[in-house]
């Protein structure tokens, strides 16, 4: 009896030892980068999700880095994954998109984000939906007026809610709130109660993107799950509701609308799951990603008063060439904007919202004497190359003037905070657009004053650690009127 439990003993334990070894060294018909696996299953998890300050590449990025060169290899949430911080490979990598690579993100950002959404697609039914979503977020829909003066309108009277409140505003989470009401009024038509209530199932929705797909209770990929049915919910009542109500045919149409249109169509690629995941992708793209980048914006302007001031007089000479000075921001003003521009393309390098571009390989690459093996994950690094001393002086300063005289609406092989080639993030110009009417109406009726900057940490997305406080008063009136006040 002993023998034979020594013999299983041994066998287990020789059967571990073949897994533990199979996992770091996985196959490959070639050589794969230098790094290390981690542990089976969990890899390099735990130092990829630790936190990490605001200014510099995350610390997981720069000692790899430093011992393995641009390519390495790690592997995150149990995905084998190579991270290319290599201003080259990334660009030949976006250039191969839908050939050798193909859009990819983790199995808990699929399953959250919806498994047919525009975040999976690629090729023709990629260009399709992207299509769907320039048609409401798109250059040529903004410059028509509507959309223009909804967001005009929304940020005006959440200035002027936070500046009536007569207290401390919390940023991050003040402008993630206004701007999903403006995104839930132009996709769904949704404003008021059911606004608020769905803005609050995207609570842990991005904690959740990248993290193990587990779903149990007390993990952030539950919550987020949770959320994702909550919010799924409203945005199929809200398609239900609108398909039993008639349009009168002077009633302007909008983009759900014109989804429904496109599902009553007889050979359209469309079904009502992949309309819903893209309507629900939109909602948490069009807010999460440009409070961060407007609550960053204000902390680096507080600490850069000679960047405020010249935002603020760029601002003030397009008032004082308005006819009519009720009018909103047009078009016209806002492609005017040199040095917000300036200061937005700067916040974005500097404050790295997005820490990765996932994509999928989609057969074996030999890059640079590396093999990388179908079916892994590769990692783009935007951070690394956003904050490299050969591509950018002084790269950890603020300092909007280093794009005078550079295009400010695209990207390039070191400037990729709104990815790159054809995936290049179709609201791009919606985010950018909803970030100068912010700071347009901020500067030119309001002060503001910074009472708690809170911690910003890197995990590996943003985090605003006890938020960022400000304090708003009326142009022109005293601060310390106002309070009293």
């Amino acid at each position: 009896m002993f023998p034979t439990i020594l013999c299983l003993v041994a066998l287990v334990l020789v059967g571990i030892s073949q897994w533990i070894y199979r996992w770091r060294n996985p196959r490959c018909n070639g050589v794969l980068p230098p790094g290390s696996m981690g542990f089976p299953i969990i890899g390099e998890s735990m130092q990829f999700f630790s936190s990490q300050p605001l200014d510099g590449v995350p610390s997981f990025i720069q000692k790899r880095v430093e011992r393995y060169g641009s390519l390495f290899r790690t592997s995150v949430v149990g995905q084998p994954m190579v991270v290319s911080t290599d201003a080259e490979i990334n660009h030949y990598i976006f250039q191969q998109e839908g050939k050798l690579f193909q859009c990819w993100y983790t199995e808990s950002a699929r399953q959250i984000t919806g498994k047919q959404g525009i975040m999976v697609q690629s090729g023709v039914m990629h260009k399709y939906l992207r299509n769907l979503a320039l048609s409401l977020i798109g250059p040529e829909k903004l410059k028509d007026g509507r959309l223009l003066h909804e967001m005009n309108e929304i940020t005006r009277n959440h200035l002027h809610m936070w500046n009536g409140c007569g207290g401390e505003v919390e940023v991050k989470e003040a402008i993630a709130t206004m701007v999903f009401q403006l995104a839930a009024k132009v996709l769904l038509c949704c404003t008021g109660e059911m606004a608020l209530k769905l803005r609050r199932d995207y609570k842990d929705f991005f904690n959740g993107l990248i993290s193990f797909p587990f779903n149990i209770p007390g993990t952030t990929f539950h919550s987020a799950l949770k959320g994702r049915r909550n919010a799924l919910k409203v945005i199929k009542d809200t398609f239900n509701k609108r398909r039993s109500t008639k349009k009168s045919h002077d009633q302007e149409a909008d983009f759900l609308d014109c989804l429904l249109e496109e599902l009553d169509k007889k050979e359209t690629p469309l079904t009502e799951d992949i309309a819903l995941d893209l309507v629900f992708l939109l909602l948490f793209a069009a807010f999460e990603t440009s409070s961060s980048a407007i609550t960053l914006a204000l902390k680096f302007l507080n600490h850069h008063p000679e960047a405020l001031k010249e935002l603020r007089e760029e601002h003030e000479r397009i008032l004082s060439n308005r006819q009519n000075q009720e009018m909103g921001l047009t078009w016209r003003e806002y492609k005017s904007m040199t040095f917000t521009h300036m200061v937005i393309n700067e916040t974005v390098r500097l404050g790295n919202i997005v820490p990765g571009i996932f994509r999928k390989v989609m057969q074996d690459v030999k890059i640079k004497g590396y093999t990388i093996p179908a079916g892994w994950t590769l990692m783009v690094c935007p951070p690394f190359i956003h904050l490299d001393s050969d591509k950018y002086e002084d790269p950890f300063e603020f300092n909007p003037w280093r794009w005078k005289g550079q295009d400010l609406h695209t990207g390039s092989k070191k400037f990729m905070a709104f990815g790159g080639g054809s995936r290049l993030c179709a609201g791009a110009d919606f985010a950018k657009l909803q970030m100068a009417i912010f700071l347009h109406h901020l500067v030119t009726n309001y002060r503001w004053k910074v009472v708690k900057e809170g911690n910003i940490i890197r995990q590996p997305g943003l985090k605003f650690e006890k938020g960022f406080h400000i304090r708003i008063w009326d142009n022109g009136m005293d601060e310390a009127t106002d309070i009293i006040a």
